[in-house]
């Protein structure tokens, strides 16, 4: 089953489509722009059902969500942003002097809102699994 998580914030929403052990896209959003950016990748990648996390911001997108023609699950995000800034480093190791920092002290340099997406989408599927 391929789906679409979101994780919500007050101005940026982390995207990512995803099918059991693959990641298809991911991107970070404006708030403001998530529902329509939502229904053109439900349509381009059929997705089968949209993952919504359920803490900050959950219902403003929620309310864009309106109308979609697949279900919005919402889903736990309890610990995403830990497991999202370790997802980040696996995917983009530091480089130079940063690597010498253990990562666990580390923060990414750019907002990585679309990995806790990846996060819950993952976490989905492997209990769907």
């Amino acid at each position: 089953m391929r789906v679409l998580a979101i994780d919500p914030g007050r101005e940026k929403c982390g995207v990512a489509v995803c099918d059991p052990g693959r990641v298809l896209y991911h991107a970070v959003v404006p708030t403001a722009e998530v529902g329509e950016r939502v229904r053109e990748w439900v349509r381009s990648f059929g997705v089968g059902a949209v993952l919504l996390g359920d803490r900050t911001g959950s219902r403003d997108v929620q309310g864009q969500l309106a109308g979609l023609p697949v279900p919005v699950v919402p889903v736990d995000e309890r610990g995403s942003t830990l497991a999202a800034r370790a997802r980040y480093f696996q995917d983009r190791p530091p480089r130079g002097w940063r690597r010498l920092l253990p990562r666990s002290v580390q923060v990414p340099p750019e907002p990585y809102d679309d990995y806790a997406a990846i996060v819950l989408a993952e976490e989905y599927l492997r209990r769907l699994g």
